[in-house]
């Protein structure tokens, strides 16, 4: 990657929906070149996709709430592989202690939350713990997925 490609990628990050040829523009290139560069850096991987940001509250998620569950190592990848199904879960992430998974929730409430610990996590053979923080404020968030 070189200087351009980071200031395209800086412009797309700001706006995804930016047109090839205001980003060439502001950045005294050709439309084409921008083009070839977006694709490259699709080819990379560098870009996945290209997604809408979305305001949970907009859509009746209130509750944005972090679990750090621990799990037995044999359940670790089980465990994950069933949340990862649930819609309520946004991201999950197995940690490198492989005994410990982070799992960004949103839901409408507190008791939908509260029911999908209680359905998934409690009880659940090789959960051993699960801690539960729900957000207060995003002085800063990042994009490229919810606004979280």
């Amino acid at each position: 990657m070189n200087q351009l490609d980071t200031n395209i990628l800086g412009m797309l990050i700001k706006d995804g929906r930016m047109s090839f040829a205001e980003i060439a523009r502001e950045l005294r290139v050709s439309r084409a070149h921008v083009r070839e560069r977006v694709q490259q850096l699709m080819e990379q991987g560098v870009i996945e996709q290209f997604t809408a940001v979305i305001n949970p509250e907009k859509i009746g998620k209130a509750v944005s709430a972090f679990l750090d569950i621990r799990a037995a190592p044999e359940s670790i990848e089980t465990v994950a592989r069933s949340l990862s199904g649930r819609n309520e879960v946004v991201s999950l992430y197995i940690m490198s202690d492989m005994q410990s998974l982070h799992v960004h929730t949103l839901t409408d409430s507190q008791e939908a939350l509260h029911a999908l610990v209680r359905e998934q996590l409690f009880g659940r053979p090789g959960v051993l713990q699960v801690e539960c923080k729900t957000l207060m404020a995003r002085p800063k968030h990042r994009r490229g997925g919810p606004r979280l």
